[in-house]
């Protein structure tokens, strides 16, 4: 769900920098430059060097919508996990809110040209953000109901904008994997337009290489569903070893390339990366590193005693449920594996019935039901 909700903010984001502008924002190659350069900047961690292109844009537009949604992405990345930091998090909510005022000074209240439509979107969609992190999921959910209409005009956009090969793949592969995981949402999505999990595999792909907002997103997104849903990890270390390369100073990105290498059973050029995330003992990293370690021990050193000892540190370790759940569900299948192979098939199953309770992947999900 947490993805869905992070898909449709970008979304909106997105659309807001497809539409004319009465501000001329949007044709002034020059601000979208810095546009793009503040983006590139959160990414990389690299928060004071993104305000500086973000003031630029704050001198030319002052109090545009854009400067307001920048505001908040920065603050989403900087106190990642957000929802954990009550102040900064009505800081988050703040920014919005200003962004909704501006919108209102800008276009009147409750206008219906697009440009305010859509920025409006933006900023309810970041808070519907929030509002899932906390588990406010009907507040969430929402926000998601009235972006339907606009997912399927951006779907029509490609050949105008190559930034919708990202949401129109998004949506092409989600509408169908969705149900197939929730079967209960089948009869709810009757009028929602049909999509194609193939077809949207390869919108997003062209994402990655001809968009420029949607770039980072579309290799972050495609990565996750080529180990979440396609079992197909191979697949996913092109991507995240790309986000890597662009944003060397991202843990975020660097733990998913870390964990993309390990499941595609690449355990030395694993190793160097988590090196350096051992050195994050803060947040939720330190579940990530102990998971990846136990990996490392268990399946490239065959070092089952090393391996049982990480792994039951990660999973005395807090995890995030938007970042490293997946974590715990892969620490527990370690451990079965290891009471498996020590000739205790009760412990293993005990592992695997822990491991269900935390999966998500389906490779995952697999191995634990297919024990006997």
């Amino acid at each position: 769900m947490q993805n869905m909700l992070r898909f449709l903010f970008l979304f909106t984001f997105i659309v807001s920098f497809s539409l004319p502008s009465h501000a001329q924002l949007l044709h002034d190659p020059a601000s979208m430059k810095n546009v793009q350069n503040s983006l590139d900047k959160i990414y990389n961690y690299e928060f004071d060097e993104a305000e500086v292109f973000m003031s630029h844009i704050e001198k030319k537009y002052p109090n545009h919508p854009v400067s307001h949604i920048l505001d908040s992405f920065i603050l989403f990345w900087k106190y990642l996990p957000i929802k954990d930091n009550p102040v900064k998090s009505k800081e988050y909510f703040k920014k919005l809110e200003l962004c909704l005022e501006s919108i209102n000074k800008k276009f009147g209240k409750n206008s219906t040209d697009p440009e305010a439509v859509f920025y409006t979107m933006v900023a309810r969609g970041y808070m519907a953000m929030l509002y899932n992190y906390r588990g406010e999921m009907v507040n969430a959910a929402g926000e998601g109901k009235k972006a339907y209409n606009a997912f399927t005009e951006g779907m029509k956009l490609i050949s105008k904008n190559p930034e919708f090969y990202f949401t129109s793949g998004m949506y092409n592969y989600y509408i169908e994997v969705y149900p197939e995981e929730h079967p209960i949402v089948k009869p709810l999505l009757i009028f929602f337009k049909s999509g194609n999990k193939e077809l949207g595999l390869k919108q997003i792909d062209n994402a990655t290489k001809v968009g420029t907002i949607t770039r980072a997103e579309s290799c972050f997104y495609l990565a996750h569903l080529y180990l979440k849903y396609e079992s197909r990890p191979e697949k996913a270390v092109v991507y995240t070893e790309k986000l890597v390369n662009l944003y060397p100073h991202n843990p975020v990105f660097r733990m998913k390339n870390t964990e993309s290498l390990l499941l595609a059973g690449k355990y030395e050029s694993a190793a160097k990366d988590i090196a350096i995330l051992r050195k994050i003992n803060t947040g939720f990293y330190p579940v990530a590193w102990r998971t990846f370690q136990g990996i490392v021990e268990e399946k490239g050193e065959n070092n089952d005693t090393a391996a049982q000892h990480e792994y039951l540190l990660a999973l005395k370790t807090p995890h995030d449920d938007q970042y490293t759940k997946e974590y715990h569900a892969l620490a527990y299948a370690g451990l079965a594996r290891i009471s498996a192979r020590a000739g205790n098939k009760q412990k293993a199953r005990d592992y695997y019935k822990k491991c269900l309770e935390k999966a998500e992947y389906r490779a995952v999900i697999k191995e634990a039901k297919s024990f006997k």
